[in-house]
């Protein structure tokens, strides 16, 4: 009896000795990344010990990291079941739940982490992203600005308010927030790029390449600061960088719909639109609700006068995203180029309804109304889109139309010139200018001005032909002169009142 007592008790010594020494490997592999020899591992000892919650949490946190969030999820599920007042477990169900998405599940784990541990910072740095991704900005913050108020060095703390911050327009705040969680991490890529993002949506596209690009820097297979670079290079003008920041990131991840979505933009803008509109159409079929990608599809086939594809696109648009202010002005310019003012004008409105210091919708309400020969309600709107954004180029355009037609060629041409100074390369800005000159009978400005028009603007297009014919006017080729002007009437038969008298006096011109 005696022998097989101590035969027990060195074989329960032998099993404790065993355990002990695999549950230690399993640590070991964990903390070298080795996630799934850790899975194993621990699996074996939830066999020997199936009660053990700690178990089920330590595998759980190995199956996240590998990537199985429904395998993390119901392992934390098991061991709260085993130990409910765990506020730990909690904590990291609650962070599972964020990582799929399940907001509402995300925020009653983490409150009750922080219930059963009031100073449990990951919980409230948790529940800060889920309330964030709620819409609850304000709880977002809070919550970010607790976990970091019990731990000052919190580097993630800082990044989550951040994100909250940007979100609800704070981006002076986002920025220094993911400033600080730089300083206090400088070798995090996320960090980095999550500042950039701000920095693009701000303006600042300098200070958002050098963010993207220190990003790539830390981790080169980063593609969503390739996304962001590729944004924020397409702004400044660098299309070829911009396609191949795109590029890069569609390389990096093939499904990448906003790689496709942001490549398109810098194909579009580069005057590439077949290309464009592939990409469009790639990202949409790698994610149908993608909104940007019909947003953008929506301007690219309003620029090549799609007017009808263009209202479909922006429609799609508003459906996913009801506050959309540039699908809504978009839509606005293809109604008003359909011929539908009222619905052009209703559409501008809405967008000014919903972002009251939206300049583009001034002005294309301004555009709209001048069609339906409202000409002081587009003046207003033209000088209210200006003082909004001093620098709106279309809005000094538009405006110094309607100054020309009211005959003050002084103002008209001052507009012009403000237009062509804000972006010297604006074809229609030279058009308009060569033509105020020319009633104003400076012929050698109208013959400047319209050459470069042609020249941006292709012979074929509606200021090219109007361009076209002024030259050939002042150059006494009269005949060539009223066929300009007749297709340019063509093109927009609403130049017929203005250009028609031109037609006429060219032909007698020709006559002799």
């Amino acid at each position: 009896m005696n022998k097989i007592l101590l035969t027990l008790v060195i074989s329960l010594a032998l099993v404790g000795r065993v355990f002990g020494s695999l549950a230690t490997e399993a640590k070991a592999k964990y903390a070298a990344g080795d996630f799934g020899g850790a899975i194993t591992d621990y699996t074996l000892l939830i066999e020997s010990r199936p009660d053990d919650p700690i178990l089920y949490n330590n595998r759980g946190l190995a199956k996240k990291n590998k990537g199985d969030l429904p395998g993390a999820l119901a392992d934390f599920s098991k061991a709260i079941e085993l130990d409910t007042g765990n506020a730990i477990m909690y904590g990291n169900r609650g962070g599972t739940k964020l990582a799929l998405g399940d907001w509402d599940g995300a925020i009653e784990d983490c409150s009750k982490a922080i219930e059963l541990k009031p100073d449990e910072i990951v919980a409230y740095s948790n529940r800060s992203l889920a309330r964030k991704n709620k819409g609850d900005f304000a709880g977002a913050i809070a919550d970010a600005s607790k976990a970091i108020e019990l731990k000052p060095d919190y580097a993630t703390a800082y990044n989550n308010r951040g994100f909250a911050r940007k979100a609800s327009g704070d981006l002076a705040g986002a920025i220094a927030d993911y400033g600080k969680a730089i300083e206090l991490k400088p070798n995090d890529a996320v960090m980095y790029s999550n500042r950039g993002e701000a920095r693009l949506v701000a303006g600042d596209r300098d200070g958002a390449i050098a963010d993207c690009s220190k990003a790539i820097e830390l981790k080169p297979d980063y593609g969503v600061a390739y996304d962001n670079r590729s944004v924020a290079k397409k702004d400044k003008g660098d299309f070829a960088d911009a396609i191949a920041d795109a590029s890069k990131a569609i390389e990096i991840k093939p499904d990448d719909a906003t790689a496709y979505n942001n490549r398109g933009f810098a194909e579009e803008a580069r005057g590439d639109h077949e290309g464009a509109m592939a990409d469009f159409n790639k990202a949409i079929e790698l994610k149908p609700d993608l909104a940007a990608a019909y947003d953008n599809r929506g301007t690219a086939k309003l620029n090549a006068g799609d007017w009808d594809g263009a209202i479909k696109d922006c429609s799609k648009t508003i459906a996913f995203k009801p506050d959309d202010v540039v699908a809504y002005s978009n839509r606005s310019l293809a109604k008003k180029d359909k011929g539908d003012l009222d619905g052009a004008i209703a559409d501008a409105s809405k967008a000014i309804e919903i972002q009251p210091g939206y300049a583009t919708a001034y002005n294309n309400r301004g555009f709209a109304k001048n069609a339906k020969g409202d000409v002081a309600g587009a003046l207003a709107d033209y000088n209210k889109a200006i003082e909004l954004k001093p620098d709106s180029a279309a809005a000094y355009d538009n405006r110094g139309n309607i100054k020309e037609t009211q005959g003050d060629l002084d103002g008209a041409l001052a507009d012009f010139t403000r237009a062509i100074e804000l972006k010297p390369n604006d074809g229609l800005a030279y058009s308009n200018r060569g033509w105020a000159r020319f009633v104003k009978k400076d012929f050698s400005g109208a013959v400047a001005d319209c050459k470069k028009a042609v020249a941006m603007m292709g012979a074929n297009s509606l200021a090219g032909e109007e361009s076209q014919a002024v030259i050939d006017y002042l150059n006494g080729e009269y005949s060539k002169a009223a066929a300009a002007w007749e297709k340019a009437i063509q093109l927009e038969p609403a130049t017929k009142s203005i250009l028609q008298p031109w037609i006429e006096r060219a032909k007698t011109k020709a006559k002799g």
